[in-house]
């Protein structure tokens, strides 16, 4: 049996050689921590606050109770706890033990193995239900709309993005508040989350009295999506790649000479220099702030992609090494990606910079600033940003917050926060920012999500449906596709052209309108480029 130490905002429990505290979280919510250390970490949150809220507490027959609102956590004296809502005599989730030895009055509901320094391999398990039914997960290409029965990695790639806040047909939700390297098990008799190096268990459950509700408070813990800007509800057109200042506005142009709704165009890669220099190729986009002025005219916002990468041979390279700006390996080299480059004939080994540091995010910042924010520039495309990586180790990694096991999913989620204060602090008010990937609470920084590299097929736009619905149940609002597919799509084909579209009548009805893709025929070389790498062939809806 345990100690239980009562407080304003929760409960302490100690026993079996570690530490367990459950805290109030704001209504119908209660954030639980335990760890084997003496103390609990400072370790990277997805919530907004770090402070718990009042919480009514109460000791009874050698167990206790915490409530918040509808929310009641029941302890065991051993320390293991079952939830209930408001006015139900069922546990809506309850802890269950992880060995099949352990008494039943002595569960072991949370594991913790050693992997080195505090850090551990971290379980925790929960009792699974018949019938149960769990949706979000962030973004996924199972083509699953309950998840039941999935095992979901909790990592991020390209085109699957990971925030591991699940909803319950039961009437509650889990964030397991872990940015590092995991993976949750839905399974049939049991349902285990798994960080792989971590300093503490850290889960947050809420509760209410329908889906919105539960969503509410997820919002409220995490952070509220500020509101769609007007510009972008419009239509978005996009392709791989425009290559120069003159092509994107005679597209521009076209649109409106046939009269058809055009709000966002977007500038892709290899617009830039090189990797990790965030300027302009002075030949090919020669005045971007005259481009601006005119598609500002014409009603049109410009769109810019911005990636994390830098090329060893950049401008920048050499001071952000010295500073501590990218991010680090435990061994090898930390030439993370191999990717094109203007004017290399072979991929060049790409470094990140550290999304994680405030140093870099302000250094990233203030250079995107310089070269796009005030020649006009008020949206940008966050690419990349996972961040991709061949081979996916982030096990290997080194960031100023941690090690990559304990934090590498926090990526897109700090990437997104440079963007968003940045231009806060530049007197936006209308941040939207599109990116590939996200975290819990990436809504806070008006991040738009797309859902990555997929093929233009039947059974990719299937998926989509359900990939958009598990988003907006992760809290993120703002989400869209590439319509019709990105790899694949030949604009030549009959059966390419019916799947467009299938896919563009789905995209209006989807919270952003966005055209994009690699089509094929390729183009071998871009018009007036004969070092660009290839561009994707003509992307524009009477193309």
């Amino acid at each position: 049996m345990g100690e239980f130490v009562a407080s304003e905002t929760g409960l302490t429990w100690r026993g079996k050689g570690q530490t367990l505290e459950i805290t109030g979280w704001g209504p119908d919510s209660l954030r639980v921590r335990a760890t084997p250390n003496r103390t609990f970490a400072a370790a990277p949150s997805a919530l907004v606050s770090d402070q718990g809220t009042a919480a009514r507490v109460e000791t009874r027959d050698g167990g206790a109770v915490v409530r918040s609102g509808m929310l009641e956590a029941r302890v065991s004296p051993y320390g293991r706890i079952r939830f209930f809502r408001e006015g139900s005599a069922e546990a809506i989730l309850e802890e269950t033990d992880w060995t099949p030895w352990a008494p039943p009055l002595h569960p072991e509901a949370r594991e913790f193995r050693a992997v080195g320094g505090d850090l551990y391999h971290v379980e925790a398990r929960f009792g699974a239900s018949a019938g149960e039914r769990f949706y979000g997960l962030g973004q996924h290409k199972h083509g699953l709309l309950d998840q039941k029965g999935a095992v979901i990695d909790l990592v991020q790639r390209n085109a699957e993005v990971c925030i591991p806040f699940l909803v319950s047909s039961r009437g509650y939700g889990v964030l397991w508040n872990h940015p590092g390297v995991g993976r949750v098990e839905l399974g049939a008799n049991v349902t285990r989350w798994v960080a792989n190096g971590s300093r503490q268990v850290d889960y947050l459950v809420v509760t209410g009295a329908s889906f919105a509700a539960i969503m509410e408070r997820y919002a409220d813990a995490t952070g509220h999506a500020p509101p769609l800007p007007a510009w972008a509800a419009g239509f978005w057109q996009s392709k791989l790649r425009y290559s120069s200042q003159e092509e994107l506005l005679g597209v521009a142009r076209e649109f409106r000479r046939r009269d058809l709704p055009l709000a966002v165009i977007v500038v892709d890669f290899f617009h830039w220099t090189r990797h990790g220099e965030w300027k302009w190729d002075p030949v090919r986009w020669p005045d971007p702030a005259a481009m601006v002025r005119e598609l500002d005219a014409l009603g049109v916002r410009v769109m810019v992609s911005i990636w994390p990468t830098v090329n060893p041979r950049a401008a920048t390279a050499a001071e952000m090494r010295e500073r501590g700006l990218l991010v680090g390996t435990e061994r090898g080299s930390d030439l993370l990606y191999p990717f094109m480059e203007i004017g290399e004939k072979r991929p060049t080994s790409l470094h990140y910079y550290d999304s994680t540091n405030p140093e870099a995010r302000a250094y990233i910042w203030n250079r995107v600033k310089s070269s796009y924010h005030d020649k006009g520039i008020s949206a940008y495309w966050l690419d990349a940003c996972e961040p991709e990586m061949h081979p996916t180790d982030p096990e290997n990694l080194r960031f100023h917050a941690g090690a990559g096991v304990e934090v590498a999913c926090l990526y897109p989620w700090a990437h997104q926060q440079a963007f968003y204060q940045g231009m806060r602090a530049a007197g936006r008010q209308d941040v939207l920012n599109l990116s590939r990937s996200a975290w819990a609470g990436s809504q806070r920084w008006g991040a738009a999500v797309w859902s990555g590299d997929i093929r233009s097929d039947w059974a990719s736009l299937r998926a989509q449906v359900r990939a958009g619905l598990n988003m907006g149940m992760s809290g993120i609002p703002w989400w869209t596709t590439d319509i019709g597919g990105f790899y694949g799509g030949n604009i030549e084909d009959p059966a390419f052209r019916e799947l467009l579209i299938r896919w563009f009548q789905w995209g209006v009805f989807c919270p952003l309108f966005r055209l994009h893709g690699s089509r094929d025929p390729v183009q071998a070389e871009v018009a007036g480029c004969t070092d660009c790498p290839p561009s994707g062939a003509a992307n524009e809806p009477w193309s």
